[in-house]
């Protein structure tokens, strides 16, 4: 077991240098670009690396992403724009080779909905993977990490609960949509506000903790720039340890110049603090900390436990506009519109409780509160209702 360790940590420790190469090499590139980005690498954390052998069924050696490197840019046309750009760095250098293109964005990568273009390079040898995200596709997968740790299930391998799944797959959809230049429709918004609530309930029964609220300490902030304007290193290796039962850092330092310095720091946290006692622990390479508050920023302002999930409405500026009704007043006004109970064709709420809005568990308090916002007809308390015509165009507009 312990030769196993130690050809493990071994290998591991080759592909720092030729990351740490690489990733230096796309910065200085960038400075050309033209665009804002953030860069930052990693190497990939142990247990990561023995669930993805585990789960493929292949060899250490097998695996092209033991090294990786991330850059998030503000929008899906500027992925494209870069990738043309690195493409054209890349013919232009003999030390560094683009091996392939994924692009996992038109369609998601699995059932999750993840969204990424990877550029599997190779330098030294050893194969690396650049994975090049908007902001919005970059949000969604910190908003995943982040709901896994909470929920005890790693969700972007495919396991969990299958309707926490499918909520971050239909949220990644309509992020899609939105990238893509459509609005996605109050029927697919509603259809993931449903799915969020069915999400919460289960993760709340699930979570490690009744109440993870972190955010990170300035001072760690303050501290970290001080180590970093002494440092001589072109990029820094970071250990970050986060102890995702409490929502709070354990440590977090400049580690080795080294590759050898660096993986030693790296194995030493590693078996001080085990991932099945609910720690993480990441090496991560950057120029500046506050990059690592942009690319692993699931790490900062833990969400409140009584809002694990994002909800769509609040999440992306666009979606702020459908905000003035809640789920269950959608639910009630997309019903009556599809069935086309307007002006004097009402219908009773007994038969709406019952056959049209079973899922709309406060269906009294819903129907009263549109009423109040003129958007239903109702002569009396009680009485039959139905879709204010005088209010169409709003109607017309919550419900396309």
């Amino acid at each position: 077991m312990v030769e196993f360790e130690d050809v493990f940590d071994e290998y591991r420790k080759s592909h720092l240098e030729p990351l740490s190469e690489t990733t230096l090499e796309l910065q200085r590139w960038l400075n050309e670009y033209g665009h804002d980005y953030y860069i930052a690498q990693r190497l990939k954390r142990k247990p990561q690396i023995i669930r993805k052998l585990n789960r493929l069924s292949v060899r250490l050696t097998q695996l092209q992403d033991i090294g990786g490197c991330r850059i998030i840019v503000e929008k899906n046309e500027l992925v494209d724009q870069i990738i043309s750009f690195l493409k054209a760095k890349i013919e232009s250098t003999e030390e560094l080779k683009l091996v392939r293109i994924t692009d996992y964005r038109e369609k998601g990568r699995d059932i999750t909905g993840y969204r990424s273009v990877h550029l599997l390079l190779e330098r030294s040898g050893k194969k690396l993977e650049l994975q090049l995200r908007s902001r919005i596709q970059h949000y969604w997968a910190e908003s995943i990490e982040r709901t896994s740790v909470i929920y005890g299930r790693h969700l972007k391998e495919s396991e969990g609960d299958e309707r926490v799944i499918s909520y971050f797959q239909k949220l990644s959809d309509a992020f899609f949509e939105i990238e893509s230049g459509r609005t996605p429709s109050v029927r697919f918004r509603l259809e993931i506000d449903v799915a969020k609530k069915e999400a919460e309930g289960i993760i709340r029964k699930h979570s490690l903790s009744k109440a993870i609220d972190s955010h990170v300490n300035e001072d760690i902030i303050l501290t970290l720039t001080e180590k970093e304007r002494r440092s001589s290193s072109p990029i820094n290796n970071w250990i970050i340890v986060f102890d995702w039962s409490s929502g709070k850092f354990v440590s977090w330092d400049i580690v080795g110049k080294t590759p050898d310095e660096a993986i030693k720091a790296y194995v030493h946290y590693e078996n001080q603090f085990p991932a099945e006692k609910h720690f993480e622990v990441v090496l991560i390479g950057s120029s500046h900390v506050a990059t690592v508050r942009k690319t692993h920023s699931h790490y900062f302002g833990i969400e409140d436990y009584e809002k694990i999930l994002e909800n769509l409405d609040e999440s992306i500026e666009g979606f702020r506009s459908v905000g003035a009704i809640d789920v269950s007043s959608r639910q009630v006004l997309l019903k009556l519109y599809t069935k086309h109970f307007w002006g004097q064709k009402s219908v009773a709420q007994e038969t709406l409780r019952n056959h049209f809005c079973r899922e709309v568990h406060n269906l009294d308090a819903t129907l009263d509160k549109l009423v109040q916002q003129g958007l239903l007809l109702r002569e009396y308390a009680g009485g039959p209702v139905s879709l204010n015509i005088k209010a169409r165009a709003e109607i017309d507009k919550l419900v396309s």
